[in-house]
Parts: C-alpha cells; structure tokens; sequence
C-alpha cells in the first residue's frame, strides 16, 4: 500500500490503530498491547499520547504474522492473565459491541476460541484462552496461528454477528480508497439529517 495501515486515518481524529486502541479500550479491555513491526518509531510516534497502551517491537516481523502474537504474548503472559485477544491494524471497523460480546461469550462458555462468525465467515478480535498459549509457541511458522485456531475452535465459541466491520479487511490501496469514499457518504448523510439502518454502535 506504500505506507504503514497503523498511520493511515481512519477519520478525521484517529489513525487506524488509534481508532482500534479506543475501540477496546470502550470495550474496557483490560491491558492494550500493540505489537509493532515495520516502520516501528514512525507507528509509535504517530500514536495519540492520551491513549494508555503498550508497545512491543517485534524485530522479526518479516517471518510472519506468528512472530508478532507471540511478541504480544511475551507482554501479557503473566498469572492471572486468563485469555489474550487478537486484533489485526487492517480490520479498524470492528464495533466495540461485537468486541464485548466477544468477551461476553467468553465468560459465559469459555470457549478455548471465540471468535465472530457470519455463515462460513470468521473475523476479529479473534479470542484465545490461555490453555492455547503453549501451542501458540510451538506452532510452525508456516502456518502460524491458524491451525490452533481450527484445531480448537467450537460452536460455543463461534459467535454470529451482524457487525460487518469484525469482518472487512483493507489490503489495498484501492480497498482503503473504497473505505474512504463509504466513510464521506455516511458523514454527508449524517450532515443532512439521514440514518444508516444499523448504523449507530455497531459502525463507529
């Protein structure tokens, strides 16, 4: 995409992981560790201040998205700790209700995953009890995290939402350009009186 995801805004106030950061942080996520890779004094320069998060550098980012969740676990790890939740920078319109019904779900099953669902569709934050976290270590890093995940994964834990954000990626350029034009749309519409059906909480 020619630049880091973390730095692109996601509006006029937040960057992608700024936005992403309050997201659970309204969810009351207990701890916020961000993992940073690529361009890594750049991501945590452009950070707003006011945000309580941590940050860990992963100085192996390029051997894959396992070498960074388990930076992040590296962090988190510690007694108490029951369960860690994933979040990927290129999925910023995830609501915080579907992050807390993520927990939610979570304290009522404990499910060893959780994760939302849409049909055949899974998406983010992803849940991962910390019974896991040993396999996470020892998973090839050719296959990172996936196998983990569909080893354990269960009815219980598959959580169905509406909540297209928990599911859009942008990859792209042209993805995040589609983004962009969909985000004026919906502020013209609020400027002139209208509503989004099933705007609201579940699209911040």
């Amino acid at each position: 995409m020619g630049r880091s995801k973390a730095m692109l805004p996601f509006d006029s106030a937040d960057t992608f992981l700024g936005h992403i950061v309050r997201t659970f942080l309204a969810a009351e996520v207990d701890d916020v560790v961000v993992v940073v890779g690529h361009e890594a004094d750049a991501v945590i320069r452009a950070f707003p201040g006011d945000l309580p998060a941590r940050f860990v550098e992963n100085r192996e980012y390029d051997r894959g998205q396992l070498s960074s969740v388990l930076a992040g676990l590296s962090v988190i790890d510690r007694p108490g700790v029951e369960a860690m939740l994933l979040m990927l920078v290129d999925v910023p319109q995830v609501s915080k209700a579907t992050v807390r019904a993520v927990l939610d779900r979570y304290r009522q099953t404990q499910a060893r995953i959780v994760r939302p669902t849409s049909g055949s569709r899974h998406g983010h934050p992803l849940l991962m009890d910390r019974s896991l976290f040993a396999e996470l270590r020892a998973a090839d890093p050719t296959t990172g995290a996936k196998a983990v995940v569909r080893a354990h994964a269960s009815a219980a834990g598959d959580m169905e939402t509406a909540d297209e954000g928990a599911f859009n990626d942008i990859d792209t350029l042209e993805e995040y350009e589609q983004f962009v034009i969909n985000r004026e749309r919906r502020g013209a519409r609020c400027a002139g009186g209208g509503t989004d059906a099933g705007d609201g909480d579940e699209h911040p």
